[in-house]
């Protein structure tokens, strides 16, 4: 008897776009992830570029630190595909890689802030639950002390 509840949780989780910050933001995002058991992933690292101030971090770093966040998903999801973007809206960002990756979901960890943090840059998290075009999974923190 085919299940509807089932079809729906495995088209969600078809193709699910990973947005990450770091290495250590990539490995713990990963692990909330693996429980679910995604079809395919695909890993998004956004370099935040300023428009007419100097760039967040150099490119080869910025480079460097991509290349550490998709090899840390790879540890648990070995054929996972990897999208770097560069921009100054992050979350804006995030719904292009997902548009032009044709991802059935977005899947991401909160990561902690203060409210004037979480003000300065927009609630990435408010943005993503409220402006996505396509279901948003807000995954839980594995480790409630970070």
């Amino acid at each position: 008897m085919d299940d509807p509840q089932a079809d729906r949780t495995e088209e969600l989780l078809s193709h699910v776009l990973v947005p990450v910050a770091n290495e250590s933001d990539a490995q713990a995002t990963a692990a909330a992830l693996a429980p679910y058991d995604p079809a395919h992933v695909t890993v998004v690292h956004v370099v935040e570029k300023g428009e007419g101030v100097p760039d967040k971090t150099p490119v080869e770093q910025s480079k460097e630190i991509a290349a550490a966040s998709y090899a840390a998903v790879r540890t648990v999801f070995p054929d996972a595909d990897d999208h770097t973007a560069y921009a100054r809206d992050v979350a804006e960002a995030i719904f292009d890689a997902a548009e032009k990756v044709d991802a059935s979901a977005i899947a991401y960890r909160a990561r902690d802030g203060n409210r004037v943090m979480r003000f300065l840059s927009g609630d990435l998290s408010l943005r993503l639950v409220t402006q996505a075009d396509r279901p948003v999974i807000a995954l839980p923190r594995v480790d409630r002390n970070e």
